[in-house]
Parts: structure tokens; C-alpha cells; sequence
């Protein structure tokens, strides 16, 4: 078969599965989540090893920040899959007291899930694990760009499940093009925001409903109040994970203009304590994913502003954390998200200029506050529209099964992690359970007045 062939079938062979019913019994679902965990747990060298080949993480990172995360997710889902899919009764109107009311979830059906290169393994088997725990198929399709990773997923997938209930594609652009003419029930998309956008125009031809996990430039604001030192340990911390090449990743630093000297110093030295002073040669820093996005990135770097670092190596495809000062919203570096080492230092003097700045730009994935002023803390999280993030730390929101994580507006739509994600592959019936037994007038032709303020006492 050709790979259009092979797409063809998998659909029509998921579509059959899923008619049959086989996939509604909890205990089925249970039973597969299981089967996921224990393959990832028999796999976790062989996922250390692609994620290194793939993008240089070491083992500490790999399962910190893909393989552990996997792993809790997944045994979250079983503890809690049980509870998520029992129906729900809800009030029932005085009008309909001889009623049950109930909210039902039920699965979408044939899901299809697109994931992205640079948490290769985390945001291919997190949503599938909702997927399983929602009761539905999926037909699964990681980055071309992760190769390594992408071919174990498709061994692991394939041992542990037939291809009629949960499939793995692999290719670049013309698989995904011929994935998204076809019609499934639900689309799970992770990726950049122009990739976003096809997504979600090929959704709308057939009105398939999608979360879209999408990214954006998302700022660190920090006011006078900060603990600068430890302000500085953590911000570094989230932008040099993965080389910075997370969607959550600190895009850009607006901090107040009186502590940016004593800001700076303190990142300098924060990545010289995480990471030495010579990072490029540190087995535990890893790389950017190929040529293109290297040589993207390196032009955005103004040798003119950098502070710290710029060092490159072409060869290893890898960027020393750089600090680059006197950054204007005109720099190349802040026309574009980053996703990569580069941190760029923007300042205000009055904190109420943050608000200015931020209103009318694209509403970012995440946001972080570094503040001890309650009062700074309640207008910034309550008032600047971004998809979720923390106080006094960077990216750890993600990383907790009783929050959904998703962006709003040009980052993203829709939101998963533990429940959210179970959530997000279902769709919830409301529905009436009306009984035999009386048959109440009042709607019914032809109408009375006595009905009129029957009607009105019922519906005020």
C-alpha cells in the first residue's frame, strides 16, 4: 500500500473498531493503560537513548521531563479513569420534578493526535493516554523531525496494541496533509502556530472539534519586590531545559528598570552554576534539533546586545545560553517566539507600563511573575490574558494533573493534563430521563390561563 492507501485504511479499519463497542467498557480502557505503562517502563533505555539522539537530552532530563511526567500521567488516568466516565445527576427544573437528570461522558470516537519534535515522547503518549482513558481510537503521527524517538513510538504502539484500535503514522508533510482531509471525530494538535492554523482550517471542512496546543512569546515580568538571586535560578532553569525549545519556555525578560543590573548578574551566574562555563561542552546540555532552526536562531542574536554567551558550535548544532540587554519590541529577537537559549532583557520603569505593554500583543502561553507585592501578583494574573503559569517560578505549572494546561486565543484552545484531559476526548450528553407515569398539560395546545400562571410560577 501506498502511504495514502495505508491512511485510508487505518481510518476505516478504526472507524469499524470503534463501532463495535469494544473500547466503552472501563475495564477495557484500564486494561490498555496498563499495557502503555508497562511498555514504557520496559522501554525507558531505549527512550533515553532517542531523546539523546534526537535533541542531545541527557537520562536526568529525559525522564524528569518526558518519561516520568509519561509515567504519572498515565497512572493518574487509571487510578481515576473509573470516576471520570460514571454519569452524573444534576438538578432537575421544578417543572420536570417526575424527571432524572444526568450528564453522561462518552467518547468522540476516532481521534487523531499530531505531536510536535521537541518533547517527542511526552506530547505523543500523554494525549493518547487520554485518548485510551476517554474510550476512543486514535491514529497517532509524531514529528519527522525527531526521527529516533518517532520510530520507537511506533514499535512500542505496535506491541502493544492492535493497529485497528491505536495506529502510528510516520512522515513529514504529505502524511500530514492526507491525516487531515480525512474525517475523524476529534483532532489533538501540538505544534507551532502556522502549522495551528492548517490544522484547524481543514478541521472546520468537516466541523471536527480540536484542542490546538500552540505557543507564543511568553514573558517574565519582574518588579522591584523580587527575590532577584532566586528570581534568576529559576528563570534560568526554565529557559535552559531542552535548550529552551519548550513551548512554556521564558521567551523574554520585562523586568523594572532600577533591578535589571542586579537582575543580569544574577542569570550570569545562574548559568554558570547550572551549567559551567563552558556549557556547550556540558554532556548534560543538550542541542537544537537540526540545521534550520540552528541557523534561524542565530539570527536572532545581535552580537551588539548580547551580554553573556552567543558562543556557538555548527557542528553539534548548539547554542551557549545567551543574555542579550538594551532589547527593543524592534529587534528581530522579539518578532518571533524563540525557542531557544536566547533571553532577551526588556525593561519598564512604573509597573502600571506593564499592562500597556502587554494588552495588545498576541496573548502568550504562558506567563511568569517574580513579585513579593500581592497587589502586583492579583492585576497581572487577574488582568493580562495568557494561557496559565506561575508566581515566583517558572514552567512547574504543567506539571500537576489537577490543572489543565492549554493557551487562550493565538497560543491555543482547549486544555488537558488529568481530568482536563479526559475531559478533552469526551463529549458530555445531557440528558433526561422522563418518566411514564405523569403527563403534566401545561405545554401542550390548546393553552389555558390558568396554564399561563402555572408556566409563570415554574419559569421566574
Amino acid at each position: 500500500m501506498t502511504t495514502a492507501e495505508r491512511i485510508d485504511y487505518l481510518v476505516e479499519r478504526q472507524k469499524r473498531f470503534f463501532q463495535s463497542g469494544k473500547t466503552f467498557p472501563v475495564e477495557f480502557r484500564i486494561e490498555m493503560l496498563k499495557k502503555l505503562k508497562a511498555c514504557v517502563l520496559r522501554h525507558e533505555n531505549d527512550i533515553a537513548a532517542a531523546l539523546k539522539k534526537d535533541l542531545g537530552k541527557s537520562r536526568y532530563e529525559s525522564y524528569m521531563c518526558e518519561t516520568g511526567m509519561v509515567l504519572s500521567e498515565i497512572s493518574f488516568l487509571i487510578k481515576h479513569t473509573p470516576k471520570f466516565a460514571k454519569k452524573r445527576r444534576v438538578r432537575t427544573p421544578l417543572a420536570q420534578f417526575h424527571s432524572v437528570s444526568y450528564i453522561q461522558p462518552t467518547p468522540y470516537g476516532n481521534t487523531l493526535i499530531i505531536s510536535p519534535w521537541n518533547y517527542p515522547l511526552l506530547l505523543t503518549l500523554d494525549p493518547l493516554a487520554a485518548a485510551i482513558s476517554a474510550g476512543n481510537t486514535a491514529i497517532v503521527k509524531p514529528s519527522a523531525y525527531a526521527p529516533a524517538t518517532a520510530n520507537l513510538l511506533a514499535e512500542m504502539i505496535a506491541e502493544c496494541f492492535p493497529e485497528e484500535y491505536i495506529a502510528v503514522v510516520l512522515g513529514g508533510r504529505e502524511e500530514n496533509a492526507h491525516l487531515l482531509e480525512k474525517k475523524f471525530d476529534f483532532v489533538f494538535f501540538t505544534g507551532s502556530q502556522n502549522v495551528g492554523k492548517v490544522v484547524l482550517r481543514h478541521t472546520a471542512e468537516h466541523l471536527t472539534p480540536a484542542v490546538l496546543e500552540l505557543g507564543g512569546k511568553s514573558p517574565v515580568i519582574v518588579d522591584s519586590t523580587a527575590n532577584i538571586p532566586l528570581a534568576a535560578k529559576r528563570i534560568i532553569f526554565g529557559k535552559i531545559i531542552n535548550c529552551g525549545q519548550t513551548c512554556v519556555a521564558p521567551d523574554y525578560i520585562l523586568c523594572d528598570s532600577r533591578v535589571k543590573g542586579r537582575l543580569i548578574d544574577e542569570l550570569k551566574k545562574q548559568i554558570k552554576q547550572q551549567l559551567g562555563s563552558d556549557p556547550i561542552n556540558n554532556p548534560n546540555y543538550g542541542h537544537i534539533i537540526n540545521r534550520k532552526h540552528f541557523d534561524r536562531l542565530c539570527g536572532l542574536i545581535d552580537k551588539n546586545k548580547v551580554v553573556y554567551g552567543g558562543g556557538t558550535n555548527p557542528l553539534t548544532l548548539q547554542i551557549a545560553p545567551t543574555i542579550m540587554d538594551n532589547v527593543t519590541w524592534d529587534d528581530a529577537v522579539m518578532g518571533e517566539e524563540i525557542f531557544g537559549p536566547i533571553l532577551p532583557v526588556l525593561t519598564f520603569d512604573r509597573f502600571r507600563e506593564v499592562y500597556d505593554i502587554l494588552k495588545d500583543r498576541p496573548k502568550p502561553l504562558a506567563l511568569y511573575m517574580f513579585s513579593t507585592n500581592k497587589a502586583h501578583i492579583d492585576f497581572v494574573t487577574k488582568r493580562i490574558q495568557f494561557g496559565g503559569g506561575c508566581v515566583n517560578d517558572t514552567i512547574i505549572h504543567l506539571a500537576t494533573e489537577q490543572m489543565g494546561f492549554g493557551g487562550v486565543g493565538e497560543s491555543g484552545m482547549g486544555s488537558y493534563h488529568g481530568k482536563a484531559s479526559f475531559d478533552a476526548f469526551s463529549h458530555y450528553k445531557s440528558i433526561v430521563d422522563k418518566k411514564n407515569w405523569l403527563d403534566l398539560p401545561v405545554r401542550y395546545q390548546p393553552y389555558k390561563d390558568f396554564y399561563d400562571k402555572l408556566v409563570r410560577l415554574f419559569l421566574k
